[in-house]
C-alpha cells in the first residue's frame, strides 16, 4: 500500500488569497523570474523538468525549510509537458490551460522511493528546477503532516493530488 499526500489546492499558495496573509507561495526567486521575463523581456528560464521535494520544517516563499535527507531520499522529476500536468482541473486532461483559471495538477503518481531509514514528519513540499541544489519555484504546506517511518510504503501523491493554482 502507498502512503498518500493530500497536497490539497494550492488555492492560497499562488495568490488566491493576498501574499501577505499566507505563507506558500510561489518562492521569491519564482516571482523574480516571472516578473524579469513578463515585463523586462528577459528568459524565464524554466526547466525541461520539475523536481518535487519533501520538507520535515515548513517552506516559506523566501526560502525556509528543511528538506528530508537520508534513507533513500531522492526528489521526484515530473517533466514540463501536457502530458504530466493537467490542462483542466481533472488529471489526465492533455490539452494546454485555456479556461483553467491557472490551475494545473500531476497526471500520474508521483511516487518517492520506498524509506530506508525514518525521514520524519513531512509537514511540506517544494517544487525545484533540479534534482538536488538548484532553485524551489513553488512552496506549499500539506493538508496532513505525514510521518514516514523506516520500512513504510513508498509516499506518493496520487494522480490529481498534487495541485498547483496561480491567481483565482
Amino acid at each position: 500500500m502507498k502512503r498518500s499526500f493530500n497536497a490539497a489546492l494550492l488555492v492560497a499558495a499562488l495568490c488566491a488569497v493576498p501574499l501577505a496573509s499566507h505563507a506558500g507561495a510561489l518562492t521569491d526567486h519564482a516571482e523574480n523570474k516571472l516578473t524579469d521575463a513578463l515585463w523586462r523581456a528577459q528568459s524565464l528560464g524554466a526547466p525541461a523538468t520539475w523536481y518535487v521535494g519533501l520538507d520535515t520544517v515548513a517552506c516559506t516563499e523566501t526560502g525556509g525549510g528543511t528538506e528530508v535527507t537520508g534513507g533513500s531520499y531522492a526528489r521526484v522529476g515530473v517533466s514540463a509537458s501536457l502530458s504530466a500536468w493537467a490542462g483542466t482541473q481533472s488529471a489526465g486532461s492533455t490539452t494546454a490551460s485555456s479556461g483553467t483559471g491557472g490551475t494545473t495538477s500531476n497526471n500520474a503518481a508521483i511516487t518517492f522511493p520506498a524509506p530506508t531509514a525514518a525521514w520524519g514528519q513531512v509537514v511540506s513540499f517544494r517544487v525545484w528546477d533540479a534534482a538536488s541544489g538548484g532553485n524551489a519555484w513553488v512552496c506549499q504546506t500539506l493538508t496532513t503532516a505525514k510521518t514516514i517511518n523506516s520500512g513504510d510504503a513508498a509516499p506518493v501523491f496520487n494522480a490529481g493530488s498534487l495541485t498547483i493554482q496561480i491567481d483565482n
